[in-house]
């Protein structure tokens, strides 16, 4: 049975056409039609499978997706926008990283664990903001019975029992009473003056810490201590994962020790953030939560998929690296139960982008088994000079926005005319003819190369605005285009 907030995060795709989804995809990455169509297929799928007839719904499986591309085409940018877009669960790994069960490594059930990891922080990160205004009230309590700690002496009052003689005003209640030496009930004066002292002096402290005038004070706070050094020798660099596992098991078992330390209103502010999302946060809702949104949402993207395909070895022995992965992947990629630390987890409804470049191998290396999980293949295309100059201008994180806003930090104004943005990307596109082709990467190094002398004299010149044009292109990376051996200055 689904929870209330997941369906809310299904709700969400509701609004999502594939339309709209290739139309917001189109904000952040340029070109590659095809595949943004076939994500936004399988994104909108899930929320088809849900609205199926309860019969059948469990027997719809999503159609994992493998994209097919040289590098710097889109191919990771589309899986992370598209996780993003439908605030689904999300985690990119490395196929090259695993290795076969029984070697030494990660086995490719840790890429399950990562994503387990991705939703419970997620999930975690929801629960925050719900609750941000309530433990930030709590926070400034704290705060102020750290700066201003009430005496002794003054105890809050006591809600004494309404009065019941009627000569007494309406409303009226006693407040602290103190006996006199000759057995007379009198009410105490001078503690209500030195609380309404008090008070008063906290609200001016309340005041001036809102203002941000009391980050440098150093107040005392309680800490628990993380972690032992004994734990953390238990877990050597490279051991298996269940090794991981039992430790930290362990260190749930073992009680917390807390310690005293000094720190200054800043530092104490976010300890005691983090202390009192823990109160008001149910751990145990947010993992059952997390679970849940894996098991009908979660996103896995495996990418270097091309550098576990090759040639099957023939008597040459196991090839851990390779076809021994492919086999260990099979299962999880089909549908299998992967034991966590936080509970059992169901793949079958997990959505598979596998991306690779293919430039040594191809999709047919892969063995027979893998290639039919991967039913959906896309070829993305290699990016041309009109591509760069629509990836420098039209997204919204475009890399001339980028370096502005760096320029901007400093007081001065960068200004790209048209003609200088089709310079850098026509000596882009020449450097990945004459190179290795990484695609839009090259533009991050033509950029650095070109405004790498601005960079450095900008705090110590006073410059208003620096123009790119096509002149000033030219003229800084004149030297990479009249040599051939662009290694020198690139990459």
């Amino acid at each position: 049975m689904s929870t209330n907030r997941t369906e809310q995060a299904l709700a969400r795709l509701a609004d999502l056409t594939p339309r709209q989804i290739v139309a917001e995809l189109d904000r952040y990455i340029v070109g590659q039609h095809d595949a943004k169509k076939a994500v936004a297929i399988a994104l909108r799928n899930r929320w088809r499978r849900q609205r199926a007839p309860e019969s059948i719904r469990d027997e719809i499986s999503p159609n994992n997706i493998i994209l097919i591309g040289p590098t710097g085409v889109g191919k990771t940018e589309i899986a992370r926008r598209l996780a993003r877009l439908a605030g689904a669960p999300f985690v990119k790994v490395e196929a090259s990283k695993f290795t076969e069960v029984g070697y030494v490594g990660r086995d490719v059930e840790g890429m399950v664990r990562d994503l387990v990891e991705s939703a419970i922080d997620m999930v975690r990160t929801e629960r925050e903001t719900e609750v941000e205004d309530l433990a930030q009230e709590r926070v400034e309590e704290r705060l102020l019975d750290l700066l201003l700690p009430a005496p002794n002496d003054l105890k809050p009052p006591v809600a004494a029992p309404p009065s019941t003689d009627p000569a007494a005003p309406p409303g009226s209640s006693g407040g602290v009473f103190v006996v006199s030496p000759a057995g007379d009930i009198q009410q105490d004066r001078d503690a209500d003056a030195a609380r309404d002292r008090y008070q008063r002096t906290r609200d001016k402290l309340r005041q001036l810490l809102r203002d941000g005038q009391l980050e440098q004070r150093e107040v005392e706070i309680e800490v628990s201590q993380a972690s032992t050094p004994m734990l953390e020798m238990m877990t050597p660099q490279g051991a298996p994962e269940g090794m991981e596992n039992f430790t930290e098991m362990l260190r749930d078992m073992l009680p917390r020790r807390s310690r005293k330390r000094t720190v200054k209103v800043s530092e104490a502010r976010r300890i005691l953030i983090e202390q009192e999302y823990d109160k008001l946060i149910d751990h145990e809702d947010v993992t059952s939560d997390a679970l849940e949104r894996v098991e009908r949402l979660g996103i896995i993207f495996l990418d270097e998929i091309d550098k576990i395909a090759g040639a099957r070895s023939e008597g040459s022995g196991p090839d851990v690296s390779r076809e021994g992965v492919q086999r260990d992947l099979l299962p999880i990629v089909e549908g299998s139960n992967v034991q966590t630390k936080h509970g059992m987890v169901k793949t079958d409804h997990v959505l598979f982008i596998a991306a690779g470049a293919f430039h040594v191998s191809k999709p047919s290396d892969l063995i027979p088994e893998m290639q039919g999980r991967f039913p959906i293949r896309v070829e993305l295309k290699p990016l041309t000079e009109e591509d760069f100059v629509r990836i420098m201008t039209e997204p919204e994180n475009a890399l001339t926005k980028q370096y502005a806003a760096l320029v901007q930090s400093e007081s001065a104004a960068l200004d790209f005319t048209s003609d200088g943005v089709a310079e850098i990307a026509r000596i882009a596109a020449i450097a990945n003819q004459r190179m290795e082709n990484i695609g839009a990467r090259r533009l991050h190094t033509v950029m650095t190369t070109l405004l790498e002398d601005v960079l450095y004299t900008l705090p110590d010149k006073s410059i208003e605005t620096v123009t790119v044009n096509r002149g000033m292109v030219q003229d800084r990376l004149k030297a990479i285009l009249e040599d051939e051996d662009l290694r020198k200055y690139i990459l």
